[in-house]
């Protein structure tokens, strides 16, 4: 038996408690982030949107920053974490709903229910969609781990954990201290 593609309905349909994504016409339905979760992907951007999109504190701007943009990538929709853009190739986004343009940073944070996903079937698309650089980071071990696209795959660069003091590829002209990621 054949399955139809799942469409953006499918997408619309799903109960407010969940996060749709569609990748190869599946529909992934996601449980809503927890708090342990936001907090981390919301830290992470205020640690980023200040020097990269604003140029404060001597940051070098440049970025587009968005925290949970939906993106519209071929036929497939996906929703990361956090995502930023360089103005030198993007320098506004369209106003609307969604972002066609794939971004050049994406950060997924990772949940027990959504780490597979955001590791293999996210990570292939960005890949085709020539993403430059993925950060997954993982609350529970306190894990951050930055990948380079090197021609189709991604080249692991780098795994820290705890609470050390960084400088990760596309933004290391920051020195990240991911304590602040994991504190309320």
């Amino acid at each position: 038996m054949t399955r139809k593609p799942a469409t953006y309905a499918d997408l619309e349909a799903l109960p407010p408690d969940k996060i749709g994504e569609l990748i190869g016409g599946v529909l992934y339905a996601s449980p809503r982030p927890t708090m342990g979760h936001s907090r981390v992907a919301t830290h992470l951007h205020g640690e980023l949107y200040g020097p990269f999109a604003r140029g404060r504190g001597g940051g070098p701007g440049g970025w587009l920053i968005r925290f949970e943009p939906e993106l519209h990538l071929g036929d497939d929709v996906l929703v990361p974490d956090v995502t930023g853009w360089r103005r030198e190739r993007v320098p506004s986004l369209p106003d609307g709903p969604a972002a066609r343009i794939a971004p050049d940073w994406v950060c997924e944070v990772l949940s027990p229910s959504t780490a597979v996903l955001d590791r293999d079937k996210k990570m292939t698309v960005y890949a085709r969609e020539g993403v430059r650089h993925v950060w997954l980071i993982d609350p529970k071990p306190r894990t951050l781990e930055v990948f380079r696209l090197e021609g189709a795959h991604y080249l692991r660069l780098a795994t820290w954990t705890g609470d050390t003091t960084v400088r990760a590829e596309p933004f290391d002209a920051l020195a990240l201290e991911l304590q602040r990621l994991w504190e309320d």
